[in-house]
């Protein structure tokens, strides 16, 4: 299979976005070292690249495409027949679609499949050992299957009924070829259960100390304003078609566990907030919004948009922005304000301004009167 080296949109890209994000998702899961990072981004080098496409499944936000690996095209081959098959290049292994590596299949893709109850078959697994992908991919590949059965456990454990069946087809890894013509037992699928680790650091207990002290500001005051860098709303083929998956019947939930392979988040606020509004700046995807009109601010959160990026956990300084470990994943729920506040009147310039606590001037103001202070003294 062919495959073009993947490019990256940098609006898309969460350390574009804030230039002291600690994202590595793409690198984590390149196998070839072929991803550098920056505070401009990502980029990658075509020398090392190898094109397994790995950094695409691994990217929440979009950031990392090819123009001829496309899974939704995939997908509108798969949903035409009545079984699905698919085989990594390395393996050599014969199926209905190739892929450059099956680690590229991201969660999402096969939760679909599965809930339509559309049986896929995983060929190539076996080859890990022996890939030049298989560094990372077997990894990756594993975190996929586990975030599919969070998916399966969020449809079942949310029915009306949680005795009646789910008319899931999960995803199943197939034996070698070689295997079968020499006779031997089928490998179980049980045996790769033990790559199923997590490749990526989980948001909880992520080390989130050593990225504060990583930040060049002091705790607690705002992120300079330079290093949020704005760009368009953009949410992901892969977030629209999560919210088909998440449907339930007569408004039941969806209740699933926070995971690294799912580009699902539920945000919580803690009080403390300083209402910089940086949260509302980084995000690519516009889930997190202001609701404003003379009298009212208000910071909302909306989970049908949200891809789990991890940019406003990054940049929220007081850190009191936080997610859930467990929540309700559908896509229709109302818009959730996380905080609200009434405006207040400067007395100097007379004009509306938000300030979580109870202050006299705006910030223009003051800004102003430090100023003032620090020439004249």
């Amino acid at each position: 299979m062919s495959l073009a080296t993947p490019s990256i949109r940098s609006s898309q890209c969460t350390r574009y976005r804030y230039r002291y994000s600690e994202c590595q998702r793409c690198a984590d899961a390149c196998p070839h070292d072929a991803i550098a990072l920056n505070d401009e981004g990502t980029t990658v080098d075509p020398k090392n690249c190898q094109n397994c496409a790995l950094c695409i499944s691994a990217c929440q936000t979009g950031a990392w495409s090819s123009g001829n690996f496309k899974l939704l095209d995939l997908l509108r081959q798969a949903i035409k027949q009545p079984t699905w098959s698919v085989a990594c290049a390395p393996s050599g292994e014969t199926a209905d679609a190739i892929v450059p590596c099956l680690g590229a299949i991201d969660a999402v893709t096969m939760g679909y499949l599965a809930k339509r109850g559309i049986p896929l078959t995983l060929h190539g697994q076996w080859h890990c050992g022996d890939c030049m992908h298989g560094k990372t991919g077997a990894a990756q590949l594993a975190m996929n299957l586990e975030a599919v059965d969070v998916l399966h456990r969020g449809a079942r454990n949310g029915a009306a009924n949680p005795e009646a069946t789910i008319n899931w087809t999960l995803p199943e890894l197939a034996q070698s070829s070689k295997t079968k013509n020499h006779g031997q037992d089928k490998k179980p699928t049980a045996e790769f259960a033990p790559a199923r680790r997590q490749l990526f650091r989980r948001l909880i207990g992520r080390g989130i100390d050593e990225v504060i002290l990583a930040k060049p500001q002091q705790e607690n005051e705002p992120a300079p304003a330079k290093a949020i860098r704005p760009g368009p709303y953009s949410v992901t083929e892969r977030r629209e078609l999560l919210q088909i998956v998440t449907q339930q019947k007569d408004g039941q939930p969806f209740p699933v566990q926070l995971h690294e392979g799912l580009p699902l988040m539920q945000l919580t606020l803690r009080p403390g907030c300083t209402v910089c509004e940086a949260c509302f700046r980084v995000c690519p995807t516009g889930a997190i919004q202001i609701e404003e009109n003379p009298d009212a601010w208000a910071l909302q959160f909306r989970i049908d948009r949200c891809v789990a990026c991890q940019a406003c956990l990054e940049v929220c300084q007081p850190r009191v922005l936080d997610a859930e470990a467990s929540f309700d994943a559908r896509s229709d729920q109302p818009v959730q304000t996380l905080m609200s506040l009434n405006k207040q009147r400067c007395s100097r310039c007379d004009r509306h301004f938000v300030s979580a606590a109870p202050e006299k001037t705006c910030p223009v103001c003051r800004d102003d009167e430090d100023a003032f202070a620090a020439i004249f003294g």
